[in-house]
């Protein structure tokens, strides 16, 4: 089983929107008015989304409106996303998504969790902002510009219109024949002027309105630090406590062994000349004993970082976990490349967790791992037909797959109703690598 994006839309993390700046240098006038031009656009499939999310709104209640919000909002949120991108260029200001992490699927849930946000309710104010006010504000620079395209070629348009058409007389500017219409491109120049001096203001005026509809608020940065501060801690600890494991795993498996070692070779030097039988034996115990502390060094590194995720990646590697498991576990990837080190080490440890629950927890008959990655986001989905009930909250496993994803920004999303099935959904930003070789299949 397998979970999809509703409309095109994926769970959002924290930060989302990491649009890179562009150089010192400020832009022209002239890409600046084209960007007007690009806003004037945009202006009109934002107002239909803003007309059909108005009107469906009320209907919500009914049910009538849920599944129009499920194919416009997600499409509304991108078109302020866009906004968003050409405001922090303009700007020259970073800009961090507003959007609260999805907590739930399914399609009545979301719609509750985007009425909790108040990033949604912002984007449908903006889009009434950006159809009116905005897109006079974009409309300015255009129109001046169209001015001065006008009036550098009004002597042609008068040359080939019939006489008196364009007769004018205009304080200084006078036309009443052909010579007189160049007289036009005063007005030509005085047209260019102001666009070169208004359309940076403008355009910095209507980056400043979108930012200030579309950022999130100071109380929504002070809590993201807050979430900050306290995944940096739980990360904290629990790197702490992966040492704690580590250096009990030590000496109680392989610094024993060794300890062990030692001594079975110090009595077989005493017994060499003497006993040497009983030598030979303490050097066979010995043999063996080292066998089994290279055995105990390898359990211990691969809690650190597994050989097959080294070996064959996070593909790979996930697959051997749904192999090896005693609950039969379809498997499907499709990841065009390997994701950082550090990322795919969590990615594995979360999913080996998830699987984990499965065998000792869910009763299942049957599991599912899938992996996929949509351009931003590398996402996990762990799922099996058991009794359900999970519930991260109650300091499970998962607590600890939580944890591990928060510290790069990643979210899980666990929908486990009574009587199953369980959907455990994982996700983490970051950009891929170019394709490497490795597996990329499903298997039954």
């Amino acid at each position: 089983m397998t979970t999809t994006a509703l409309a095109g839309e994926t769970m959002s993390t924290p930060i989302d929107d990491p649009y890179p700046l562009p150089p010192r240098r400020r832009p022209s006038p002239l890409a600046l008015t084209g960007l007007a031009l690009v806003y004037l656009i945009l202006g009109i499939p934002t107002l239909v989304v803003l007309i059909v999310v108005t009107v469906a709104i009320p209907f919500v209640a009914l049910g009538i409106g849920v599944p129009v919000l499920v194919m416009f909002v997600p499409f509304l949120r991108q078109l302020a996303r866009i906004h968003r991108y050409f405001a922090s260029q303009v700007l020259r200001t970073p800009v961090p998504s507003p959007y609260h992490p999805r907590t739930s699927q399914g399609v009545k849930i979301v719609v509750q969790d985007w009425a909790r946000d108040p990033a949604r309710w912002r984007d449908l104010g903006w889009a009434y902002v950006s159809t009116t006010l905005g897109w006079l504000l974009s409309l300015i620079p255009v129109t001046l510009l169209l001015g001065v395209v006008w009036f550098a070629i009004f002597p042609f348009i008068y040359w080939v219109t019939p006489a008196g058409v364009f007769d004018m007389d205009w304080w200084v500017v006078q036309v009443h024949d052909q010579q007189s219409s160049f007289s036009m491109w005063i007005a030509a120049g005085v047209c260019a002027l102001v666009w070169w001096l208004l359309t940076p203001p403008v355009s910095r005026a209507r980056a400043r309105l979108d930012l200030g509809l579309l950022s999130p608020t100071r109380s929504e940065l002070e809590r993201r630090l807050i979430e900050v501060s306290a995944s940096r801690s739980e990360t904290i600890d629990h790197s702490a406590a992966e040492l704690r494991r580590i250096e009990r795993d030590l000496h109680d498996g392989a610094q024993a062994r060794l300890v062990s070692l030692g001594m079975s070779l110090g009595l077989a030097e005493q017994l060499l000349t003497t006993d040497p039988a009983a030598a030979a034996r303490l050097i066979e115990e010995a043999r063996a004993t080292t066998t089994s502390a290279l055995g105990d060094l390898r359990s211990v590194v691969r809690g650190i970082h597994p050989p097959v995720l080294a070996d064959r990646g996070l593909v790979g590697a996930a697959q051997a976990l749904s192999l090896d498991i005693a609950v039969p576990t379809s498997f499907a990837a499709v990841v065009p490349g390997r994701a950082p080190e550090p990322v795919e080490t969590a990615m594995y440890f979360a999913v080996a967790e998830a699987l984990a629950n499965v065998v000792k927890h869910a009763h299942a008959s049957a599991a599912s791992v899938d992996l996929s990655y949509d351009g931003m986001r590398l996402r996990a989905v762990v799922a099996d037909n058991g009794d359900g009930g999970a519930d991260p909250a109650a300091g499970t496993g998962l607590t600890g797959v939580s944890r591990r994803l928060a510290a790069f920004d990643g979210t899980m999303v666990v929908e486990s109703p009574a009587g199953g099935p369980t959907v455990v959904t994982m996700e983490l930003p970051c950009v891929l690598s170019s394709p490497k070789t490795s597996p990329s299949s499903e298997t039954d």
